[in-house]
C-alpha cells in the first residue's frame, strides 16, 4: 500500500525525507508526499527543491493560524499525517509557558486535520520538555485530544543517539493508528544500532565534505572568540573551562551548557538548535570555530546533496528545528511493517499514554 502523507509545520523536510526513504524491502509498501505547510518562506523553498521539485504547488507557505485547511485538502487526499508542532513553548530551554504561550495551542490544527480527514495513521513530534509543561497537564490534554479524534496512540521519548544518529537529540514522538484499524504499533528497538559509530567526528569527517558541497561556508570568528575557544577543551564550555579573567562570560544564571561548548569528538553531538547567538553555534573539537551548516546538517543526518535555501542564519535555524532524517525513517519503517504485518524488533515504551 502507498500512504499519501500530509504535513503541517513541515520544516525543511527532515520528517518528509525519512518518510519517502522508508524501505521495508517491498516496493508495494511506501510513503509518498502529498502536501505540506509551513510559515517560513526559506523553509518552504528548501522543502520543495528537496522533496517535491516537480510539485511546488503542493507546499503551501502560510501561517497555520490564518490558513484555511481546505487549501491543503484541495491538493489531494491523504492516508497519513505528520505534524511536528512548534516546540518553542514546551522546550526546557525557554520559560515553558505551555498552553499559555504563543505556540502552545498549535497542536490543535493537527487534531483538526485528524478529525476532518481521518487518515489511517499519524506521527506527531515535540520536545521532551512537553512531559513537564504545565505540570504535565499539556501532554495529557494533547494525548486525550488525539484519542477523542479516534486514534490509539503510542508515545515514546526517542533518544536518537540510540538509533544511529550522531546527536544526543531527545524528542517525544507519538504514533497514532485509527481505532478501526486492527494494528498495534510497537516502539522500534535500539538493539540493531548498538554497534553504530555515532561519534560526531565520524559523522563530520567520514566521508570528508567536498569543498563544492552547498551550505558549507565557515563563519568568521572574532579574535576574542578564537582566543576563548583555544582555552576550552573538547567537551568543555565557557563555564567549566579554565578561562583567563578577560575571557570569562559575565552571565548570571546561565542554564544552557552549550554556550561556547566544544564537541567531544568521541561522543555524539549535543543537541543542534535553531538558535546561534551568544555562543550557541556548536563548536568544533579541534579547530577554533563554529561548525558550518553542512556539518550541522550531517549531525541531523541530512545527506550532502540536500540543499538548504536562505541566508546562513536562516539555514542554521532550519537545520536546528528539523527532525533527524535517519531517526524519522526508522519510525516510519516500523509503521509500514506494522501495517504490512511484518515482525520487527521492538522495545517497551517509556511514556504512558
Amino acid at each position: 500500500m502507498i500512504f499519501r502523507l500530509g504535513e503541517l509545520f513541515s520544516g525543511p523536510g527532515g520528517i518528509a525525507k525519512g518518510a519517502i526513504n522508508a524501505d521495508i524491502g517491498n516496493p508495494d509498501w511506501k510513503i509518498t508526499h502529498q502536501w505540506a505547510n509551513d510559515y517560513d518562506f526559506d523553509t518552504c523553498r528548501t522543502y520543495i527543491i528537496n522533496i517535491c521539485p516537480t510539485r511546488p504547488e503542493s507546499v503551501v507557505c502560510d501561517d497555520i493560524r490564518r490558513l484555511e485547511l481546505e487549501r491543503l485538502y484541495q491538493i489531494g487526499d491523504i492516508d497519513a499525517l505528520a505534524f511536528g508542532f512548534p516546540c518553542n513553548d514546551f522546550s526546557i530551554v525557554g520559560e515553558q509557558k505551555g498552553f499559555d504561550g504563543q505556540f502552545g495551542a498549535l497542536y490543535s490544527y493537527g487534531i483538526k486535520v485528524l478529525q476532518e480527514k481521518q487518515p489511517l495513521w499519524f506521527l506527531a513530534e515535540n520536545v521532551g520538555g512537553l512531559q513537564s509543561a504545565n505540570e504535565g497537564r499539556a501532554m495529557r490534554i494533547i494525548f486525550d485530544s488525539m484519542k477523542k479524534a479516534g486514534y490509539k496512540i503510542y508515545p515514546n521519548l526517542y533518544k536518537f543517539e540510540q538509533y544511529g544518529v550522531p546527536q544526543a537529540r531527545h524528542r517525544i514522538i507519538i504514533v497514532g493508528i485509527r481505532n478501526d484499524q486492527p494494528f498495534e504499533f510497537s516502539i522500534p528497538s535500539t538493539q540493531p544500532y548498538i554497534n553504530c559509530d555515532v561519534s560526531c567526528k565520524n559523522a563530520i569527517e567520514n566521508p570528508p565534505i567536498s569543498k563544492k558541497t552547498a551550505n558549507n561556508e565557515q563563519t568568521t570568528q572574532s579574535a576574542i572568540v578564537v582566543e576563548r575557544l583555544n582555552h576550552i577543551l573538547p567537551g568543555q564550555n565557557a563555564f567549566n573551562a579554565n578561562l583567563p579573567e578577560h575571557l570569562r562570560l559575565n552571565v548570571r544564571g546561565a542554564r544552557m551548557s552549550q554556550i561556547y561548548k566544544r564537541l567531544d569528538p568521541s561522543l555524539p553531538s549535543y543537541t543542534i538548535t535553531g538558535s546561534g547567538g551568544g555562543g550557541t553555534h556548536v563548536y568544533h573539537w579541534s579547530e577554533p570555530r563554529a561548525l558550518t551548516n553542512r556539518e550541522r546538517a550531517r549531525l541531523q543526518t541530512f545527506p550532502d546533496d540536500y540543499v538548504f535555501v536562505g541566508s546562513k542564519e536562516s539555514v542554521r535555524k532550519q537545520i536546528g528545528m528539523a527532525v533527524p532524517c535517519r531517526g524519522a525513517q526508522i519510525i516510519f519503517e516500523a509503521i509500514l511493517k506494522t501495517f504490512a504485518g511484518i515482525p520487527y524488533e521492538s522495545t517497551q515504551a517509556n511514556i504512558e499514554e
